[in-house]
C-alpha cells in the first residue's frame, strides 16, 4: 500500500480543522463588531420628559398599510398574527383606540404628514397633490439637521404626489423578483419585489449612517395589502380573512428584522419607533369588501405604537382615543421640536406620561374636538360630483354617513356597547342630530391650501391600477 507523505497528511489535517471552523463559526450566532444585546434599560415618565433634552434621538417611522388593529395579536385578537409587536409593544406604548382620517391610502397618508382632516389637507380626489405649502415633519425634521429618507412601494405617495417633502432621498426600491415560495394574492405591477427589500435598503442606510448622523427613516410597507405570505406564515387557514392573517404574521416577523438590526447595532436606545397604519380592510361586514370605499370602523380603527428608546415596565396603554392627525404633533413634542402650526392633531405626550403613571388624563377628546374620518366615494372618477362619506366619533359613539353597498344613502349611529355592530339611530336620536350637525360642518371645510392636480400619464395610471383600484 502506498503511504501518503507527511506533508500531504497535514493537508488533509489543515482542512479538516478548517472544515470544522467553519461549521463552528455558521453553527454559533455572533453579533456584529461593536454589538450591543443587553435589553434596554426600563424608564419612566420623567424619562418621557427629558426626551426633548436629547440630541441623540432618531426615528423609525414604519407604516404597514392595510393594517387593521383589530386583527392584530398585540390588540387582543384571537390569532397569534404579530408575536413581535405583542412583544414590542408590552415595553411601549400602545394606543387603545387610534383612528385613521380615511380608508384610502393618499388621502389618509396627506392627513397623517400634514396633521389635516382631508378636506383641510386638500386631497380627496385621485389626481390631486399635496401643496408645498404644507408643514411636514420630514422639513422640520430636516430643518433641525436630520438625515430624512422614505422608502415606500404604494404609487399613492409617489413624490409626484407631493409626498416627498422634506426628504433628503425618497424612492421606491425596485426589489428583486419575489420568490416562488412566497405567495402573493393581490399581485402588483410585474411581481416585482416585497417589503424584505425595503428592509433590506433600510438596513444598508443604517449601516452607513445610522451612527454618523440623526435620521428620519420611513418605510411604506406593502405586503398585506397584497396579501402576501410564505409557507411559514400560513397558519390560518386559505378564506380571505385566513390569507390576510397570514400575511399579517410574515409583516410581523419582517419588522421584527429590523428591531433585531437596530438592537444589534445598538441604536435603540437612540431610536424612537412608531408603528402605524393608513387604513384598515373590510371583510363582508354591513356588505362591503376591502378598502377605499367607505369610513366603516373596520377600514379606519388602526394600530398606533410608540417605542421608545427604553423600556416601559409594564408597558403604557393610552385610553383615549386617538387620530393619526395627531402622530406627527406627539412626536414632534417628544423630541422638542416646532410644531406644524394650526393643525387638527394635537401631542398626546400628557396622555402618554399619566398612561406610564397609572393615571387618565381629563378631557383627552372634549366634544368639541370630535375625530373625523372622510372620504369622497367618487375619488377614483375623473368627474366633479362629491358623494362624501364622513364619520364622527366622540366618546364611545360613531356617527357614519355616505353610500351602502348597493349605492344608496345611509347614516348609522355606532356604540363600543355591542362593538359597533347595532344601529342605534332610533335609541339616541339627539346624540346622532349633534354628531349629524358636526360631520355637516366638517363637510363645509375648505382646504388651506390651493388644490392642485396633475395630468397622470398612463404608466402612472397603471401602476395605480396594479395595486386594485379602478381609475379613468
Amino acid at each position: 500500500m502506498k503511504k501518503t507523505s507527511p506533508s500531504k497528511r497535514w493537508i488533509f489535517v489543515a482542512l479538516g480543522v478548517l472544515g470544522i471552523g467553519l461549521y463552528l463559526y455558521a453553527s454559533i450566532e455572533i453579533d456584529p463588531p461593536g454589538s450591543v444585546s443587553e435589553p434596554l434599560r426600563v424608564g419612566n415618565a420623567e424619562d418621557v420628559r427629558s426626551l426633548a433634552d436629547r440630541d441623540d434621538l432618531n426615528v423609525l417611522f414604519v407604516l404597514i398599510d392595510t393594517l387593521r388593529a383589530d386583527r392584530m395579536s398585540a390588540y387582543g385578537y384571537h390569532r397569534d398574527t404579530t408575536p413581535f409587536l405583542s412583544e414590542l409593544s408590552r415595553t411601549s406604548v400602545r394606543f387603545d383606540r387610534h383612528i385613521a382620517q380615511s380608508s384610502w391610502t393618499k388621502s389618509s397618508m396627506a392627513s397623517l404628514w400634514s396633521g389635516l382632516n382631508p378636506l383641510r389637507a386638500g386631497i380627496t380626489k385621485f389626481d390631486q397633490t399635496l401643496s408645498q405649502e404644507a408643514r411636514l415633519p420630514a422639513e422640520i425634521l430636516s430643518e433641525s439637521g436630520f438625515m430624512t429618507v422614505g422608502l415606500y412601494r404604494n404609487g399613492w405617495v409617489h413624490g409626484y404626489f407631493g409626498f416627498d417633502q422634506g426628504f433628503d432621498k425618497y424612492f421606491r426600491p425596485m426589489g428583486s423578483r419575489v420568490n416562488r415560495a412566497v405567495e402573493r394574492t393581490r399581485p402588483n405591477e410585474l411581481g416585482h419585489g416585497t417589503d424584505e427589500n425595503l428592509v433590506e435598503e433600510a438596513i444598508e442606510f443604517l449601516r452607513i449612517h445610522g451612527k454618523t448622523s440623526r435620521w428620519l427613516l420611513y418605510l411604506h410597507l406593502m405586503d398585506l395589502h397584497e396579501y402576501i405570505y410564505d409557507a411559514e406564515s400560513a397558519l390560518f387557514g386559505n378564506a380571505t380573512g385566513d390569507l390576510y392573517d397570514n400575511s399579517l404574521r410574515r409583516t410581523d416577523w419582517i419588522v421584527s428584522t429590523l428591531h433585531d438590526h437596530l438592537r444589534s447595532t445598538g441604536l435603540l436606545d437612540e431610536t424612537i419607533i412608531v408603528i402605524v397604519s393608513d387604513h384598515g380592510e373590510a371583510f363582508g361586514e354591513r356588505g362591503f369588501e376591502g378598502h377605499a370605499r367607505t369610513v366603516m370602523p373596520e377600514t379606519t380603527e388602526t394600530p398606533l405604537i410608540l417605542s421608545l428608546p427604553f423600556a416601559l415596565e409594564p408597558g403604557a396603554v393610552v385610553k383615549s382615543t386617538t387620530a393619526n392627525v395627531d402622530v406627527w404633533p406627539t412626536v414632534l413634542d417628544l423630541l422638542g421640536m416646532p410644531g406644524q402650526g394650526s393643525v387638527d392633531g394635537k401631542s398626546r405626550v400628557p396622555e402618554i406620561i399619566a398612561a406610564i403613571g397609572g393615571d387618565t388624563v381629563e378631557p383627552a377628546n372634549d366634544p368639541e374636538e370630535p375625530i373625523i374620518a372622510y372620504l369622497d366615494q367618487n375619488w377614483g372618477k375623473n368627474v366633479t360630483e362629491v358623494l362624501p362619506a364622513v364619520s364622527v366619533l366622540e366618546g364611545t359613539y360613531r356617527y357614519v354617513s355616505g353610500l351602502d353597498v348597493a349605492g344608496n344613502p345611509y347614516e348609522a349611529l355606532l356604540s363600543q356597547e355591542d362593538d359597533q355592530v347595532a344601529n342605534r339611530i332610533d335609541a339616541h336620536p339627539d346624540i346622532t342630530a349633534r354628531l349629524r350637525t358636526i360631520a355637516q360642518d366638517h363637510l363645509d371645510t375648505n382646504a388651506d391650501f390651493e388644490v392642485k392636480a396633475i395630468k397622470l400619464d398612463e404608466m402612472q395610471l397603471d401602476q395605480l391600477r396594479a395595486l386594485g383600484y379602478e381609475l379613468p
